[in-house]
């Protein structure tokens, strides 16, 4: 998923792996009211976007399950926003997944839908994905839940 020492570098930011324990990630996840109860949990991977000056920008997360992917903890942090660093985080985020990416949100499916995620029904959703702390108990039931139709650019 990463570049040649652990980050990925286009335009001048660049994404690099952190661990889910980092007090700002929480910080930065519970002021957009996105849940924080399993990101320590095994099996996910956070990424923090950085500027070339060393500013953060924003936050992502992957987890796998089997051989998909739910994207998750996807944040910009205020001043950055309304620059497309939103769909910059995500594409770089999902750059060499292989495998189906799904996501829940229950406020974000129209920005989601402009990086190429249309909705999809839980039924068409694999087992692995909907068996995740995250869809199964955290997210509530009405989330809308999102596949990757096409590959990032």
């Amino acid at each position: 998923m990463l570049r040649a020492g652990g980050e990925a570098i286009l335009s001048g930011i660049a994404l690099h792996e952190m661990a889910g324990s980092d007090a700002r990630l929480r910080e930065a996840l519970r002021a957009a009211d996105l849940p924080t109860g399993d990101i320590e949990d095994e099996g996910r991977t956070f990424f923090k976007a950085v500027s070339g000056d060393g500013q953060t920008i924003g936050y992502a997360g992957l987890e796998r399950c089997d051989g998909d992917y739910l994207l998750r903890s996807v944040v910009v942090l205020p001043a950055h926003r309304s620059h497309g660093f939103g769909r910059f985080i995500v594409e770089t985020t999902l750059r060499d997944v292989d495998g189906d990416v799904f996501l829940a949100t229950t406020s974000a499916a129209p920005f989601f839908s402009t990086v190429g995620f249309s909705e999809v029904p839980r039924a068409e959703v694999p087992a692995a994905v909907l068996s995740t702390r995250q869809l199964s108990s955290i997210c509530p039931s009405s989330a809308t839940i999102m596949k990757l139709k096409r590959p990032p650019t």
